[in-house]
């Protein structure tokens, strides 16, 4: 097929074609588009955009979307990506409130024998600062004393000797230290131990509290709307690492906690749950250097050896190395 310029001469080769030859119509348009795609050279970048395309076209052509409604999506999407800061990550957040992060993740980290994993979250914008084990992280001294001790193993339960464990929290009234920069010090609540040669670690910290999500943005007006609450149980993160292992991204909650039923970003798994006991002794208290009585929860975490293709890096190309 030909365009005609103004002069009426015909433009070979330039029709209103697809790059793959076949014009754009409703029946065929996911198959039009996906041909776009063909001489892509990153096979996995082709295989996703062309399953996108696909599922994104069906999703269309199923609830018939209006061009109002479309609008309103790319306004919603627009003042999302407005929302973010270096501080704040509201498209992170629509993907947990959506349920997307928690796939992702578990798609990803199938246990095995290891510990399970959970979303990231939005707050982990800054890097924990290194502490000494034993090290306490509530640095205003603010909330309900609590021991945090673990050993960090493999699926068979030998010792990573000095892995990493990165751990962040709320504080006692649900707020991250880079949401209340003027009341809380700088890097409260957030800690890097590195493991002793048994793979054990501990630290003093405080009982975290369940606390809303952030709903002064984009997230917040679609869970209105939805009349969905945007509350998160009580829980600390924990990102652990170790040379030759599968690092994981997790949560420990608190047993007791409201809404350990209904997070609203879908992160509770049963095994990452437990019960944080009161002890009440004194002199113990005193060795430790916390507040009588305190509590304690005890946390294991098992990491699954990396295969060979991870070991060798194998698997990554970031989309800015594409050809």
């Amino acid at each position: 097929m030909s365009d005609i310029r103004n002069d009426g001469s015909a433009v070979a080769g330039s029709a209103a074609a697809s790059p793959g030859g076949e014009l754009f119509s409703e029946e065929r348009s996911a198959d039009v588009v996906a041909a776009s795609f063909a001489d892509t050279p990153d096979s996995r970048l082709r295989e996703v955009l062309t399953a996108l395309t696909r599922h994104l076209h069906e999703f269309i052509k199923e609830v018939e979307l209006t061009e109002e409604e479309w609008t309103t999506a790319i306004e919603f999407l627009t003042a999302t990506g407005q929302k973010c800061d270096p501080v704040r990550q509201e498209f992170v957040l629509l993907s947990d409130v959506l349920g997307v992060s928690m796939l992702v993740e578990t798609i990803n980290h199938r246990a095995g024998g290891g510990t399970e994993s959970t979303v990231l979250g939005p707050f982990h914008m800054v890097e924990s600062p290194e502490r000494e084990l034993g090290a306490n992280i509530a640095l205003d001294g603010k909330g309900e004393a609590c021991l945090v001790t673990g050993t960090v193993t493999d699926p068979t339960g030998k010792p990573l000797p000095r892995a990493l464990i990165d751990v962040w929290q709320a504080n006692e009234d649900g707020f991250y230290d880079v949401q209340q920069p003027e009341l809380q010090p700088e890097r409260n609540l957030r800690g890097l131990f590195s493991a002793d040669d048994e793979g054990q670690f501990w630290f003093r910290s405080i009982v975290p509290r369940y606390y809303p999500i952030p709903t002064d943005g984009p997230v917040g007006s679609l869970l209105a709307a939805t009349r969905r609450h945007p509350i998160r149980p009580a829980h600390m993160h924990f990102i652990v690492t170790a040379p030759g292992h599968r690092p994981v991204t997790t949560h420990l909650f608190v047993a007791d906690s409201p809404y350990i039923d209904s997070d609203a970003v879908f992160g509770v798994k049963e095994s990452l749950v437990r019960q944080f006991p009161l002890v009440d002794d004194p002199t113990r208290a005193a060795e430790l250097g916390l507040a009588n009585p305190f509590r304690t929860v005890h946390f294991d975490v098992a990491l699954l050896p990396l295969s060979a293709a991870e070991a060798q890096g194998a698997g990554h190309v970031d989309l800015e190395d594409r050809p």
